[in-house]
């Protein structure tokens, strides 16, 4: 059975009111389109017809000439009167909800879910998104942190910070540390490069070309990197890379070297080989847990992220030759990097830190 059409039921004067008012510029334009709405339908044009043109739903064109006979022009140019909407989420509630998250844990979960948050207050999942977000709460995230727990913790920041702020004179302040398990892996099929909407893309399978270790020593005065690459990792390795550091400094300079407490650097043969060249090298150990100290650490991130990462090597020396290559071009850009913050400044964060 087909519905029947609802026409306007228009008058000779209701029509030319309608036409006056189109013709000037007071209507807003949704007033514009109900109007032209009956005026067009009473003209005999078709439902669908007239929702193609004015790009309406069918539906709102039967509304509005229903609604005109049962109030006329003036059901036209009001604005009708809209369902209640859903009560706003009181303070009691929103505050509920934020001890929630930052006090309790969900059963048999380790943080809370929007919709585990909805159905524990009553809420839409909506509305929780809404309030964490106004509240900066993130239960979804997780930060990890590791304070020292060295007992010279202090002396020992002092000390390496003194040395960035102001180094010593007639010294060369370097700090080092070795990058290891860097891995030769080979992709299994050709790295897909860069599209217009899609990025490079590598496959998830590689084949590995064992494994190599960079150590490497960063210049704080003028930002130049030494680097060897070591299959292994021993206290041999480390005394013959403080041998290049040796022969690649200026005679004559005491070599003051930032690093960490690694046990390779620990061993009778490494001090053995200290004491040999007397006077030439003194160390500065960061504190237990805080490579952070270290600038060259803020190095390795750059050629891991720049260069490493994502490349695809077919062998171990292509991958020893693109990290030598790298050094190459760091050395020649002038880049460093300078420590502008104060021990004292430094030991206050930490110690925020600590507290919050």
């Amino acid at each position: 059975m087909s519905r029947t059409a609802i026409l306007p039921k228009i008058n000779a004067l209701e029509k030319e009111t309608m036409e006056r008012l189109l013709a000037g510029r007071s209507l807003e334009h949704r007033q514009v389109i109900r109007m032209q709405i009956v005026l067009n339908r009473a003209a005999g044009k078709r439902t669908s017809n007239l929702s193609s043109t004015l790009k309406i739903r069918a539906r709102t064109v039967s509304e509005v000439v229903g609604r005109f006979n049962e109030r006329g022009i003036e059901g036209l140019l009001q604005q009708p009167s809209k369902k209640p909407g859903i009560a706003p989420v009181g303070d009691k509630v929103e505050s509920e909800l934020c001890r929630i998250v930052k006090q309790e844990k969900p059963e048999a979960a380790t943080h809370w879910s929007t919709r585990e948050l909805a159905k524990r207050v009553g809420i839409s999942h909506t509305k929780v998104h809404q309030i964490l977000r106004k509240h900066q709460l993130k239960p979804h995230l997780i930060k990890r942190f590791h304070t020292s727990n060295d007992p010279e913790f202090r002396e020992k920041l002092e000390d390496i910070i003194g040395l960035y702020l102001a180094p010593p004179e007639n010294a060369i302040v370097l700090c080092v540390d070795e990058k290891s398990q860097i891995q030769a892996l080979e992709r299994a099929q050709p790295i897909l490069p860069l599209r217009e909407g899609i990025p490079e893309r590598q496959t998830h399978d590689y084949q590995r070309h064992r494994i190599t270790t960079l150590f490497a020593a960063l210049q704080v005065a003028s930002g130049k990197v030494i680097g060897e690459c070591k299959d292994r990792h021993r206290h041999s390795e480390y005394i013959s890379f403080l041998s290049l550091l040796d022969r690649r400094c200026a005679k004559g300079k005491t070599l003051h070297l930032i690093v960490d407490n690694v046990s390779s650097h620990k061993t009778r043969e490494v001090q053995d080989f200290l004491r040999s060249r007397k006077g030439r090298f003194v160390l500065h150990c960061t504190p237990t847990h805080s490579s952070w100290l270290n600038l060259i650490e803020r190095w390795f991130a750059e050629i891991t992220s720049k260069r490493i990462r994502r490349g695809s090597w077919d062998s171990m020396k292509d991958l020893k030759a693109a990290i030598m290559d790298y050094i190459h071009h760091w050395n020649d850009s002038g880049r460093t990097f300078i420590w502008t913050k104060s021990a004292g400044q430094v030991l206050a964060a930490v110690n925020k830190a600590k507290s919050d």
